[in-house]
């Protein structure tokens, strides 16, 4: 019975071992399969990186703004006589725009008008009666203060009654009316909007760290989109004495000839400062960097050899420092050379060291100066 035990245990430890020997061997020949797998290559597009000149220039945002420009106002209250422009027309300084009512003005002038003269006249006499010695010195000064009253009676109605006729106060191109005839104007009532659009400003800011080079006579190319032929070159006339504290920008203003008037205040503008003669550098399609808070990077292609010394073609992560952009394209200071193959489009599902199938057949955006299928 004993006998019958120890041979029935043996042969089940027998079996545990057979069974552990060939689950260890299984586990084995896992490990080494994962140890070898690679996994299959990620399509992706290339570009061979090649040195361009580019220009050397400081790039902005700005806002086209008139050389002059005021909502033309009613000074002083009255009713609309007359209406002498039309909404959008060329005007020169000093045309009259708006006259208001002002009978009751110039019948007062005329009463005043009168008692200067009236006043004019007794002085006169006054004046060769004095030197006869016929009335008292104090009643000569009476008259001359007298007609020096009248006399400023009468321009004080004129003021007022050149107050009440509305003239452009300087050459531009007027708005929309915003008043009608016969209706009654409140001091300070808005009549048209007045802007002189030859020369014009084109304001923008640029960052402390680049405001010594946006200096006084510098020349910008200043480029509006979505407006043909809106490509200008003016020069930097201004720079603001102070640094905005919440942008940490200084604003700049340019100054550029408008004489077809297509450039309007309020437009959205993109500015180019030139700072002098072009450099060369490498420049990819903006498509080409892996953006990430510890640094940008691009992805190389090269040949490379797995666990087993079998070579493959894959990517190795490089690290870049970028410049400026201009269309599709982004100068790259540091980190590639010309010559190299770098990976344009599908750079977000790479890791160093993976493997890749190349497919140029369609190539992302790499144009300098792009345009808008439907432009």
């Amino acid at each position: 019975m004993v006998k019958r035990m120890i041979l029935m245990l043996a042969m089940t430890a027998g079996l545990i071992a057979t069974l552990g020997f060939v689950k260890f061997r299984q586990i084995q020949e896992a490990i080494a399969q994962n140890q070898s797998f690679q996994p299959p290559p990620e399509a992706v597009t290339t570009i061979i990186a090649r040195n361009e000149r580019w220009p050397a220039t400081l790039n902005a945002i700005g806002t086209v703004a008139a050389v002059q420009g005021v909502t033309v106002s009613a000074d002083l209250p009255g009713i609309v006589e007359r209406i002498t422009f039309e909404s959008g027309a060329s005007v020169r300084e000093g045309d009259l725009l708006v006259q208001l009512d002002t009978r009751q003005e110039q019948a007062q002038m005329a009463a005043v008008e009168a008692s200067r003269d009236l006043a004019q006249l007794n002085f006169e006499r006054m004046q060769s009666l004095v030197n006869e010695g016929a009335i008292t010195r104090a009643e000569y000064d009476q008259a001359a203060a007298q007609q020096k009253e009248t006399a400023a009676r009468v321009e004080e109605i004129r003021a007022v009654i050149a107050r009440k006729t509305i003239r452009a106060p300087f050459s531009g191109i007027l708005g929309l009316r915003q008043v009608n005839l016969g209706q009654y104007l409140s001091p300070g009532d808005a009549v048209v909007s007045l802007q002189s659009l030859d020369p014009i400003y084109v304001n923008f800011g640029v960052p402390q760290q680049d405001s010594s080079r946006a200096v006084i006579g510098r020349n910008v190319r200043i480029t509006i989109e979505d407006v043909a032929g809106a490509d200008y070159v003016g020069r930097v006339t201004a720079v603001n004495a102070i640094v905005d504290e919440a942008t940490r920008n200084i604003q700049v203003q340019a100054t550029l000839a408008n004489p077809k008037h297509i450039l309007r205040p309020g437009m959205f503008a993109q500015t180019e400062v030139l700072l002098g003669a072009a450099s060369t550098t490498v420049t990819l399609p903006a498509s080409a960097i892996s953006y990430a808070p510890y640094g940008d990077s691009v992805y190389v292609v090269t040949e490379l050899k797995d666990s087993n010394g079998r070579p493959y073609k894959g990517v190795r992560q490089q690290f870049v420092k970028i410049g400026p952009s201009r269309g599709d394209q982004i100068a790259v200071l540091s980190g590639v050379k010309a010559g190299e193959e770098v990976v344009t489009s599908g750079v977000f599902k790479l890791r160093n060291g993976a493997a890749v199938a190349i497919d140029n057949k369609v190539q992302p955006g790499n144009n300098r100066s792009p345009k808008p299928e439907e432009s």
